[in-house]
């Protein structure tokens, strides 16, 4: 497979709301060729939020998708957000791989995670 861009669309029932979330508080850098709720991820890489017929409430399994933010400095990072009112459901940890992980919750209930990993 010779991928042009890779792009992850997360829905919501509510998707203005959950953009407004992505872009005010997480900061995440607008893409407006895309649409209003969509935003970069890196080189050719877009985070989308839209609406879905068939969405409805929190997510149900929202550990089955995990959406990773790597970062440089997680401790800032969290901190930060915890300023911002983000809910955090597992504290920074370190993994047997190196890495540091915590993981937080948007609005909608989706399974984030900030990872920093300096081999």
């Amino acid at each position: 497979m010779q991928l042009a861009g890779f792009n992850i669309n997360v829905t919501s029932e509510q998707p203005q709301e959950l953009a407004a979330w992505y872009r005010d508080v997480l900061e995440l850098p607008p893409m407006p060729e895309l649409g209003e709720a969509a935003f970069s991820l890196g080189e050719r890489t877009a985070f989308l939020i839209d609406g879905h017929s068939d969405t409805r409430g929190k997510a149900q399994e929202p550990q089955r998708v995990l959406i990773n933010f790597m970062v440089e400095d997680l401790e800032s990072e969290r901190q930060r957000l915890l300023a911002r009112g983000v809910e955090f459901i597992r504290p920074p940890e370190a993994e047997p791989w190196g890495g540091v992980i915590t993981t937080f919750l948007d609005p909608d209930g989706n399974y984030l995670q900030l990872i920093e990993f300096k081999p």
